[in-house]
């Protein structure tokens, strides 16, 4: 996984490591494909099968744990946010940091849905191909 997973404070460094992390997912078709040729040709089909079920899911696994993390994260920033803001209501500078805090916190939430999109398609792909050797 990588590192800048982790790190939730700029969207568009998660969003490039949640795309490298669906590699696997988006190229579902061609990597089924090599794995499983055609079907009069499959030394090991059912083994290649379940090394790339095992694959998908860790990969599901991982970014679906790493947007629920960063919306938490951003959940506990927009509420620290609006807490400092009513303290201090003259503060433009805080109200902008909350207003992005808030946009960031929406997309994340955007993210968890196409998050389950991806899967569902993935999930879809590799069922057809698949699942007369995952008996």
């Amino acid at each position: 996984m990588p590192g800048a997973i982790m790190e939730c404070g700029d969207f568009r460094d998660f969003q490039d490591a949640l795309k490298e992390m669906r590699r696997v997912d988006d190229l579902i078709v061609n990597t089924i494909n090599s794995v499983i040729p055609t079907d009069s040709f499959h030394p090991d089909a059912k083994k290649s099968c379940k090394d790339l079920y095992e694959q998908i899911e860790t990969g599901n696994n991982k970014r679906e744990a790493a947007i629920k993390n960063c919306i938490t994260v951003s959940a506990d920033r927009v509420k620290k946010l609006k807490e400092q803001r009513e303290s201090n209501l003259s503060d433009i500078q805080l109200s902008k940091e909350l207003r992005a805090e808030q946009t960031k916190l929406r997309m994340l939430r955007v993210e968890l849905s196409v998050e389950e999109l991806v899967k569902q398609r993935t999930a879809k792909v590799f069922n057809e191909r698949c699942r007369k050797y995952m008996v």
